[in-house]
């Protein structure tokens, strides 16, 4: 009896010490200290964070992506500023782990919190990098990654009844997914593809550094545009082409 309490109390102490300090999550969250762009770390959440369930699972849409053995990332960081992004990506260069970037749509796939590899991998969930600035005198728009088609298409129409952006009529996809992975709507004919009518972007690069069209250069915007979203950086913002519809255009 004796033995088995001491075997139990064992495991406890065990099981406690592993919930109140994971040394990966504390290498990263010491290197995000230590960068002068952050001043707190409360836009990151270790697996040891009640935070951490809830918002993991808040974009899955696939159970498959949901069990005990799926592998989880490391953390989950949610950038209120571009320094943040700047920060975690140099912080998971500098302690080799890979990064999954999510917008602020669903995901059946799992591509934006799930990975196939053994190493540790954290999770950039851009859902508070959502404003849509409309400038309806050049028929352009800025838009930011974490913002969902629905969302830019309120905006688009509360400024004039007579622009539109041509992307696809599901409004819970996320902006960065539909444009960086090729997306198409009803309005493909006339006016191509969503990536077809950005004219410029902010990415995020491995250094860190925030570009846009004409510091990437060509052939990187070009392959932001439909080559798949966190292939070749960050991409916090797309500078968007605004169509003309008619009035009676819609759903």
């Amino acid at each position: 009896m004796a033995q088995t309490l001491l075997h139990l109390f064992v495991l406890l102490t065990a099981l406690i010490s592993s919930a109140v300090s994971d040394p990966l999550s504390d290498n990263f969250l010491q290197c995000l200290s230590n960068n002068s762009n952050v001043t707190t770390t409360d836009f990151v959440f270790s697996q040891n964070d009640t935070e951490y369930s809830p918002i993991l699972e808040s974009t899955i849409r696939n159970l498959r992506f949901s069990t005990p053995t799926t592998p989880k990332p490391l953390a989950l960081i949610i950038p209120l500023k571009y320094s943040h992004v700047q920060s975690a990506i140099l912080c998971s260069k500098q302690l080799k782990f890979q990064i999954r970037i999510r917008s602020g749509g669903h995901d059946s796939e799992g591509l934006s919190y799930t990975s196939s590899y053994e190493s540790s991998f954290v999770v950039l969930d851009l859902r508070e990098l959502r404003s849509i600035t409309i400038e309806s005198g050049q028929n352009t728009a800025w838009v930011e990654t974490g913002a969902t088609l629905g969302e830019l298409y309120y905006w688009v129409s509360k400024e004039s009844q007579n622009l539109g952006f041509p992307a696809g009529i599901c409004p819970t996809v996320g902006v960065g997914g539909h444009i960086s992975g090729g997306g198409y709507g009803n309005m493909m004919r006339k006016y191509g593809l969503a990536a077809d009518n950005v004219i410029d972007a902010r990415i995020v690069d491995a250094n860190g550094r925030i570009l846009d069209r004409k510091s990437m250069g060509e052939d990187l915007f070009w392959a932001i545009r439909g080559g798949g979203g966190g292939s070749f950086g960050v991409v916090v913002a797309w500078k968007v082409n605004l169509v003309y519809v008619r009035k009676s255009y819609g759903f």
